[in-house]
């Protein structure tokens, strides 16, 4: 019971992260120090998604899952969790790239709206 609790742990903390990437700016507009654990996150989540790579996180959940004698999954947290509500024949390695780079995208916007209104605060 505990290693399936503490597998749930891992995979709440990863949905968290992945909201926290996409939807993370809106907090750094109310709250600028944010960005310092913000920009690394959409880094780390874009470089994960453009590069294909499985999040240690991933690992980690299926670990727990062994233990608790049920049966992991392959592939990334997204693919798994994620996909097969948006593309349930699975998701093209086009539609990737482009998670990856509207991430970047998205967020770049966002950082131009902070900047701007730092810029309008300081005159």
């Amino acid at each position: 019971m505990l290693f399936k609790v503490c597998a749930d742990i891992v995979l709440l903390t990863h949905f968290a992260f992945v909201i926290f990437a996409v939807l993370g700016g809106f907090i750094v507009l109310w709250k600028n120090r944010a960005a310092w654990i913000h920009v690394p996150v959409v880094l780390w989540s874009s470089v994960v998604n453009l590069a294909s790579w499985v999040c240690p996180l991933t690992p980690l959940e299926n670990w727990f899952l062994a233990k608790a004698g049920q049966s992991g999954y392959r592939g990334g947290f997204v693919q798994h969790y994620i996909d097969p509500l948006v593309y349930p024949a699975g998701m093209p390695r086009d539609m990737e790239l482009i998670a990856g780079i509207s991430v970047l995208v998205w967020n770049a916007a966002v950082y131009a709206v902070v900047l701007i209104r730092r810029r309008k605060r300081g005159r």
